[in-house]
């Protein structure tokens, strides 16, 4: 990831008190007076890290990161209680009035593009210009692809771990049948299968194997939060109605856009970037040759930082 700027601290943090009793972490890094950005992690329920602040150019934006309900410093852990699509849509509303900001890039990847697309569909007034990567569109098909048929024929080896908790008399339903054991009361059964559904994720992600991507993914704490709140968004559709993305696309006329996604992305296959860009034609399509799904990957961090280095060169 040579192409990220150097590391960087924020310069002020805080939590955001919400509904339900839930508490935001947020933090702030990079110029007070830049360009305003806002960078939306994956998942849902990855949390963010600090080599996500280092997609900007710290000197020309005000960057601001936060993990989402349930996820990463953010309480409760893993919590599925008003966790939905539509609220992490208001909190992102919450934040930019508490930190008195009036528009801002969007940057997200995966889910984070999910959530920075339904957001700026929602409030097209208030984003400045999306950066986005890994598109995934939540459609039922996307969700088959990945935990049902298809991604399981190309990475057969992980797949055997994934589907070894689940007895066979309940596989014809995956993300039910995690769903159950995920939010059920057996604490030993409940994090078996968080490791298995986030390490089969961090086994997919990247073209090549990274043990590096691998082993964040089957940290207990990563793991269940991101196991629990994924499989609670896709067993309800991602709180989003059918093809709501690509309807609504229009919304964003205008918007400046950058979509970059790999070739070879086998979590979330590139038609779905594709399709994106049908639906949104002003963006600018980017897709890499020698990439996969992960951010940390040299050709998509190169892409990444490329598209947001041209929105803060057109501030000038």
């Amino acid at each position: 990831m040579d192409a990220l700027y150097p590391p960087i601290e924020p310069h002020r943090r805080g939590f955001l008190d919400v509904d339900h009793g839930h508490r935001l972490y947020w933090e702030q890094c990079g110029s007070p007076d830049g360009l305003p950005t806002l960078f939306l992690h994956g998942g849902p329920g990855s949390g963010c890290e600090p080599w996500h602040r280092r997609f900007f150019d710290p000197a020309r934006y005000r960057i601001v990161l936060f993990d989402q309900r349930g996820s990463g410093r953010s309480t409760p852990h893993a919590g599925l209680e008003a966790n939905t699509t539509a609220d992490l849509i208001a909190d992102i509303e919450r934040l930019r009035e508490l930190l008195g900001i009036g528009r801002w890039v969007v940057f997200g990847g995966s889910w984070g593009s999910t959530l920075g697309l339904a957001y700026a569909e929602a409030h097209p007034e208030r984003v400045i210009g999306l950066v986005l990567r890994g598109i995934f569109l939540c459609r039922p098909r996307d969700i088959h692809w990945f935990y049902q048929s298809g991604a399981d024929r190309i990475f057969p080896e992980a797949w055997s771990r994934f589907v070894e908790p689940i007895p066979e008399a309940e596989r014809d339903d995956l993300v039910a049948a995690y769903h159950r054991r995920l939010t059920g009361t057996d604490r030993e059964q409940r994090e078996r299968a968080a490791q298995a559904w986030s390490i089969w994720e961090g086994s997919t992600s990247c073209l090549r194997p990274n043990r590096n991507v691998v082993a964040h993914f089957a940290d207990p704490s990563v793991a269940v939060s991101l196991a629990r709140i994924e499989c609670h968004y896709f067993r309800h559709d991602s709180f989003l109605e059918p093809d709501q993305l690509l309807r609504d696309a229009g919304r964003l006329a205008g918007i400046p856009g950058y979509i970059v996604h790999g070739r070879y992305d086998v979590v979330c296959p590139v038609e779905q970037a594709v399709a994106l860009h049908q639906a949104w034609p002003q963006a600018e399509l980017r897709i890499v040759s020698d990439a996969g799904h992960s951010a940390a990957e040299p050709g998509i961090a190169r892409e990444l930082v490329a598209a947001t280095d041209a929105l803060a060169g057109r501030r000038v």
